[in-house]
């Protein structure tokens, strides 16, 4: 009968529940000795016999719900009552505790049979020994018994929802915990998303311009010394730019070419740059009435023209490329056209030294500010690369 698991309250009822069976106890045999009841003697020991018999079954480890040793348990517990109800009255009382056992140790099927019966036997013994049956008689055993079976089903549907709210508990909890793991694994690809689109569109095109301004210098010596030292200057202008890309990149600040000006002079001067490293023919044109952009549409559309005038510098072998930036009510698109060799969009060959990554991190981009990228495209054709960013509302407007 013991558990473990029990919570404090129920170890408090279980425990006044063994007070109770020895406080009656007791009282018959206080009562047999004061009443002078004939059989005194056989009271006594009678309910010295039941009280070691109700104390041995909680030792017992057979003695257990639903099992059989707990109804062989009880069994014995209730012929050890019946005779001393035999022997006095007072024996009746002990039918209440007893009601409580046997609900809590058999299974439903046979507990309510065994109170129903205790119940018959403790009417039965009580109107022995009074000489009658009436109203009385029945009613107390009856409303003791149906006192018993309401506490302890009560007491078990409780159980049985606070069990079903304590796995629902255990499943949320469970559930927030996978949630969590989940969030912080997309997080950490978002991130490295990221981190590989800022490197492609910044330290790996400054390193890629360096390079070439460097081949051309050394391609320049000894002949053309002033040409090198031109390329050299360049490439250490270029230099000194990716550092403070990678200093902005280690503080989440904004680009130093936006931070210096406007999105159209930073377009600007990424223009001269790549007119200056790669000797390609750069212009660039504005279309509309510039407007101030939120700085991740900066952002974005700067990085996304570095990453198409790298792609032509260094797979289209163009000569000419034409950047515009067009401001309209309600949009800002930049395009990106070249004279180069062109390709085929459907089917792009794969990159084997590592690039590649420029149309997707472009696209990633754009689809980031609810926006589109579109690349046209052909083989002898050159190069068409378009992106369409959405203006938030102005401030007191409505968002369409």
């Amino acid at each position: 009968m013991t558990d473990p698991a029990l919570t404090p309250a129920v170890r408090v009822l279980r425990s006044c529940l063994h007070l109770m069976v020895a406080a009656l106890l007791a009282l018959a045999a206080a009562r047999a000795v004061a009443d002078g009841n004939p059989y005194t003697p056989a009271v006594v020991a009678v309910s010295a016999v039941l009280l070691g018999c109700y104390v041995a079954g909680p030792l017992l480890p057979g003695v257990r719900p639903r099992s059989g040793g707990a109804a062989l348990w009880l069994a014995v517990l209730a012929a050890v009552w019946i005779v001393l109800l035999a022997l006095t009255q007072d024996g009746v009382w002990l039918a209440f505790p007893l009601f409580f056992v046997q609900l809590h140790l058999l299974a439903p099927r046979w507990g309510l049979p065994a109170v129903a019966v205790t119940t018959a036997v403790a009417v039965a013994g009580f109107a022995r020994h009074t000489g009658t049956l009436n109203v009385g008689t029945v009613i107390g055993p009856v409303l003791g018994a149906a006192v018993a079976v309401a506490v302890v089903l009560g007491y078990q549907a409780l159980y049985r929802e606070s069990e079903q709210r304590r796995r629902i508990v255990e499943e949320l909890t469970a559930t927030r915990g996978e949630l969590a793991a989940a969030e912080h694994a997309a997080g950490v690809l978002a991130e490295r998303e990221r981190l590989a689109r800022e490197i492609h569109d910044t330290l790996a095109q400054g390193l890629s311009s360096i390079q070439l301004l460097l081949r051309a210098a050394e391609r320049a010596l000894p002949s053309r010394p002033e040409t090198a030292l031109g390329h050299v200057v360049h490439a250490r202008a270029t230099a000194v730019d990716n550092l403070a890309e990678a200093r902005r990149f280690v503080r989440e600040l904004s680009p130093p070419d936006l931070e210096a000006g406007s999105l159209p002079a930073a377009l600007e001067r990424l223009c001269a740059t790549t007119a200056r490293a790669s000797g390609l023919a750069v212009h660039c044109q504005v279309s509309g009435t510039p407007a101030e952009l939120p700085t991740p549409h900066e952002v974005a559309l700067l990085r996304i023209a570095q990453s198409a005038l790298a792609n032509t510098v260094r797979h289209a072998g163009a000569r000419r490329a034409e950047l515009t930036l067009s401001y309209m009510d309600t949009e800002v698109a930049l395009d990106v056209v070249d004279d180069g060799a062109g390709f085929d969009p459907g089917a792009p060959p794969p990159a084997a030294d590592g690039t590649g990554f420029g149309l997707a991190a472009m696209r990633a981009r754009a689809r980031a500010l609810h926006g589109a990228l579109a690349v046209e495209s052909a083989p002898g054709e050159g190069t068409a690369v378009a992106v369409t960013l959405p203006l938030p509302p102005a401030p007191g407007e409505a968002a369409p």
